[in-house]
């Protein structure tokens, strides 16, 4: 049994929806609770999108941890959008009492939301926890009624700190140790050493985003890619969902020095362990690669690096000075971004060569 500020603990339930990013910000924060609190039962609620990121597709979503689910006990998923989209559905409605019967059952003694949204914080309350912690000024402000706990977290820092702050509400003496846990699904890892067969180093290209203000240029990112190959660098181009014309148009314009490649989440996570270079604007695939360590080069533009850019890991992050933060989900790519140069971008990455101990512009002896 775990005793917090007068608080005794045996089992938590994480809230962290997503998105991906959001979910890998979270991710530092509950490694070091793991860490810290080694016994202690933890569960997480996800969008099913995203669990891949807890759990790998074909271990259970319960039971002894494992490579396969190495951070959390228990994985609890909901399809919030697709009920959203079908509130007249009997089968919807099965699904949720099916859904909050299950955090019932589990009789977690407390949960912390770490999205800070009134959805997140209503869902919390689904596992009748008597304790819950919470920010004291959570991104929507209406969900801190919801909370017992109420922490005073600073938002100027960075995200991942964040979290870290709200779980010291837990573990007053709690230390991030840098790294995260997730997990190792055997069949993607052998689909990507196929995939990689014969390519000794290579960077991952990252054109997509969530909104078209933080998308810098195809044409720019098949620009790079040339570049690169001049130092023995292959580029592979990831594409999301949605993404597949996006990521085809890098590689037309790269003349071979690129190749587009779709991945599912467990594949991506394998893909990213192996790279050299991460080049990209602020997506969930960049804070993977960040999680992992790789070295990254982000080309930030409406959003701000000083709370979402890669943490804790080798990077160089290009943001002009006439960029300002909007999270306006304009569909043209904001102004000060397109200030950003290839010449930039290539310049930055031959840099971060030297960071990586794997030196991906040394040639083959």
């Amino acid at each position: 049994m775990i005793k917090s500020n007068t608080l005794e603990l045996e089992s938590l339930l994480v809230v962290r929806l997503s998105a991906m990013g959001d979910v890998i910000h979270a991710l530092p924060a509950i490694t070091a609770l793991r860490e810290a609190l080694p016994d202690i039962k933890l569960g997480w609620l996800i969008e099913e999108r995203w669990a891949e990121l807890l759990c790998t597709r074909h271990c259970a979503r319960s039971g002894p941890r494992s490579l396969e689910r190495p951070l959390v006990d228990r994985v609890h998923a909901v399809y919030t959008k697709v009920w959203r989209r079908s509130m007249l559905r009997f089968d919807t409605w099965q699904q949720i009492a099916r859904c909050r019967s299950e955090l019932r059952e589990a009789s977690y003694d407390a949960v912390i939301d770490l999205q800070g949204a009134i959805r997140s914080a209503l869902l919390s309350k689904w596992a009748g926890a008597t304790v819950s912690f919470g920010s004291a000024h959570p991104r929507e402000n209406a969900a801190r009624m919801f909370y017992s706990r109420k922490v005073k977290v600073n938002d100027r820092d960075h995200v991942v700190e964040q979290g870290l702050d709200l779980v010291r509400a837990i573990v007053p003496t709690l230390l991030g140790s840098g790294s995260v846990l997730l997990p190792v699904d055997s069949d993607a890892e052998a689909k990507v050493d196929s995939l990689l067969s014969g390519t000794r180093r290579f960077a991952i290209l990252n054109p997509g985003a969530g909104w078209g203000a933080k998308r810098w240029p195809a044409q720019r990112y098949a620009e790079v890619a040339r570049e690169l190959a001049k130092d023995n660098l292959i580029s592979l181009v990831n594409c999301g969902p949605g993404e597949e014309d996006l990521a085809a148009s890098v590689e037309a314009a790269s003349l071979g020095a690129a190749r587009k490649i779709s991945c599912s989440i467990s594949e991506l996570i394998a893909l990213t362990r192996r790279a050299n270079l991460f080049i990209g604007g602020d997506t969930g695939p960049m804070h993977l690669a960040a999680a992992l360590k790789i070295p990254v080069v982000a080309i930030f533009g409406p959003t701000n690096p000083a709370r979402n850019g890669p943490f804790d890991t080798p990077a160089i992050v290009l943001r002009s000075p006439a960029s300002v933060t909007d999270h306006s989900r304009h569909r043209d790519p904001e102004q000060g971004l397109m200030e950003i140069t290839v010449g930039e971008v290539v310049e930055a990455a031959r840099k971060l060569s030297g960071s990586d101990p794997r030196k991906l512009t040394a040639p083959d002896q």
